[in-house]
């Protein structure tokens, strides 16, 4: 079943086009991936899917509602929340607190402070602590776990890993492989590791200047086939989805 649906998104900045009639779905409970260089349009995708940026044109709809007319709140009342890139806690307060806000601004369900905690038992010694002292791997784990907190249908994980250390990426990804097997949300991840996008999504995306340059299941693709893509090498390739 559909729960997401992108249809021609066009995104600006100025004069530059940065998302260029990007049109995709994803189904409930599954893991779409985003690749692309630095400069691709990944981020500004996603902050116009949640109404950070607006949109050009095009249409997004949401469980089959069209919510592209909505301002973020109302996004995040219908059903999607965005874990950023650069984390951007409210760094001077807790890990708790970080999590309340977003539970009390959320909508009710599965995801609360106890099934948060279950899922990422990393965040359990920290609850107490202020969320700007924290390491990268855990301001990143603890923006995971406020984003949960709005009991989001599909979530967004922007530049998941990135500047994190090696070892804080593998705990990362066990946190994400837990929320994918529990099947309650819906996760669409920006990822520069294209060997962990391949191995975590179920189907992959990679952008070039704004489009979709490749659509279609990693072990169908293959990484040589999304590494031209990702690079611009060659022409287009069709989608297989």
């Amino acid at each position: 079943m559909t729960i997401l649906e992108v249809e021609n998104l066009v995104a600006r900045h100025g004069l530059l086009t940065a998302v260029r009639n990007v049109s995709f779905s994803v189904a409930r409970g599954e893991v779409l991936g985003i690749v692309g260089a630095n400069g691709a349009g990944k981020t500004t995708l996603f902050r116009t899917i949640c109404g950070i940026h607006p949109a050009t044109t095009g249409t997004i709809r949401l469980e089959g509602s069209d919510i592209s007319a909505y301002p973020p709140y109302r996004r995040v009342a219908a059903g999607l929340a965005m874990a950023p890139e650069g984390r951007r806690l409210f760094s001077d307060m807790t890990v708790t607190d970080n999590l309340k806000v977003a539970g009390e601004n959320g909508r009710k369900g599965f995801w609360k402070i106890d099934t948060v905690l279950d899922a990422l038992p990393a965040l359990k010694p920290l609850m107490k602590a202020i969320a700007g002292g924290l390491s990268g791997g855990q301001r990143q784990a603890v923006a995971i776990g406020r984003a949960l907190m709005s009991n989001p249908s599909v979530l967004l994980l922007d530049e998941v890993s990135l500047g994190l250390s090696p070892i804080a990426v593998v705990g990362l990804y066990n946190s994400l492989a837990v929320l994918k097997e529990n099947g309650e949300t819906t996760m669409i991840l920006v990822e520069q590791d294209l060997d962990r996008a391949m191995a975590f999504s179920d189907r992959i995306i990679c952008l070039l200047e704004g489009a979709v340059a490749l659509h279609g299941k990693p072990g169908e693709l293959g990484k040589h086939a999304i590494t031209d893509a990702y690079f611009g090498l060659g022409k287009q390739v069709a989608t297989r989805a």
